[in-house]
């Protein structure tokens, strides 16, 4: 079973900046990992993703040039750094595991969520 720690999430004003950490446990393969966010009342989308196979980064179009994903040091570990936020990146957002080496298909565990709440 995959358990996840999710941490960084909180209140900023726009403008502003947080850094989400995650690292996962139980896990056997070195899948790709990521982050998806869902808001109230909205869809759960995906923000962004880093394969396990060369680190190649997938970023959803509204968060490109703000948003970086990267891996940490440890194994299954992944930080998203968020710059420049916005009011509607106001989600809870979850760090999630892949059945794949790359960014494709849907996530397979996610953890309990951390929230990102961008306000004045």
């Amino acid at each position: 079973q995959v358990q996840f720690v999710e941490s960084g999430g909180g209140l900023v004003q726009p403008g502003g900046s947080l850094r989400l950490s995650c690292e996962a446990s139980g896990l056997i393969m070195d899948y790709a990992m990521g982050w998806f966010r869902q808001a109230p009342g909205k869809e759960r989308e995906e923000v962004s993703c880093i394969s396990a196979s060369d680190g190649t980064t997938y970023y959803k179009n509204s968060v490109k040039g703000r948003f970086t994903i990267s891996k940490g040091n440890a194994k299954h570990t992944v930080y998203l750094q968020m710059n420049s936020l916005k009011p509607e990146d106001t989600a809870v957002y979850y760090c999630a595991i892949k059945q794949s080496y790359y960014c494709e298909g849907s996530y397979a565990s996610w953890g309990q969520g951390t929230q990102v709440s961008v306000s004045s």
